[in-house]
């Protein structure tokens, strides 16, 4: 490969990790053919972007990527495949989901939410983190909780019920 090709894919890679608020590294190096389209046709319908790359051209991007991702670079040896997502946890549960029964894909190490997490014992911690959408979900479940009772109270009580209700 060229020097002006390699170059020009770690400017990419770079871009890429840049513009993604989350990306993960998985081994995906055992996978046969079918389980691999499986797995990528999995990731674009969950609006994942999965790249295999070179270690060697990754480890470039990543040091020159603006996100502090220290700790990753040390994780690149075998195949590796970057998987770019907007929402945090979907490529772990893809990963999880995948893995059932299997040894691969296995997580190599993620950068999630600012944080970075090394190794395969971090699935499960990843699989939990919250999406922005699930917590604002969260919190209007909350806020909602304590209207709804007292809405409820109000039709349902009659005469005095009521009047207590409304002046506490």
């Amino acid at each position: 490969m060229k020097k002006e090709d390699k170059i020009q894919i770690i400017d990419s890679l770079t871009e890429q990790i840049n513009a993604s608020n989350h990306f993960y590294l998985a081994d995906t190096s055992g996978m046969n053919a079918e389980a691999t389209s499986t797995l990528r046709r999995a990731c674009f319908e969950k609006q994942v972007k999965m790249i295999v790359v070179k270690n060697t051209l990754l480890r470039s991007a990543l040091v020159k990527a603006e996100v502090e991702c220290d700790g990753l670079t040390e994780i690149l040896k075998g195949a590796t495949s970057l998987m770019l997502s907007e929402v945090g946890n979907v490529p772990a549960k893809l990963i999880k989901e995948f893995s059932k029964g299997k040894d691969l894909p296995a997580l190599k190490g993620a950068f999630v939410e600012g944080a970075v997490y090394i190794g395969a014992g971090e699935l499960d911690t990843l699989v939990a983190i919250k999406s922005k959408e699930e917590l604002i979900g969260d919190i209007i479940a909350a806020l909602q909780s304590p209207i709804q009772k007292v809405i409820s109270a109000l039709e349902n009580g009659k005469g005095e019920d009521t009047e207590e209700i409304v002046s506490e």
